[in-house]
């Protein structure tokens, strides 16, 4: 599998699990709104500072995940895909030069 299918697997559970618990919350909230316990702009407030404090942390979890995934990829020494272009492209050179000069030697 590729690293990169990897780390967007783990960010699509990051995202369904977001997801489930904003759910969780509206329902919560209008269950309060139902009960009488707070009022439909509380529970509206209440649900947007929720989601946007679990929107900055979750922001702060993928940037340390994504660190952690390079710091853990670089130690098992998986090249860069700015090392690999590089490499690809003095690959594609080395073979224009190659038939460069076998076309030299056939003339």
């Amino acid at each position: 599998m590729d690293n990169n299918d990897w780390l967007k697997q783990l960010l699509m559970v990051g995202i369904g699990t977001t997801s489930l618990v904003a759910e969780k919350i509206k329902e919560v909230s209008e269950e309060w709104v139902k009960d009488g316990k707070i009022n439909p702009e509380q529970a509206k407030s209440f649900v947007d500072d929720l989601m946007s404090q679990m929107n900055t942390e979750s922001e702060g979890v993928q940037k340390q995940v994504e660190r952690q995934m390079k710091n853990m990829l670089q130690d098992l020494g998986v090249p860069r895909q700015a090392e690999m272009d590089e490499l690809r492209g003095r690959i594609d050179r080395l073979e224009r030069q190659i038939r460069d000069l076998e076309n030299k030697n056939w003339r």
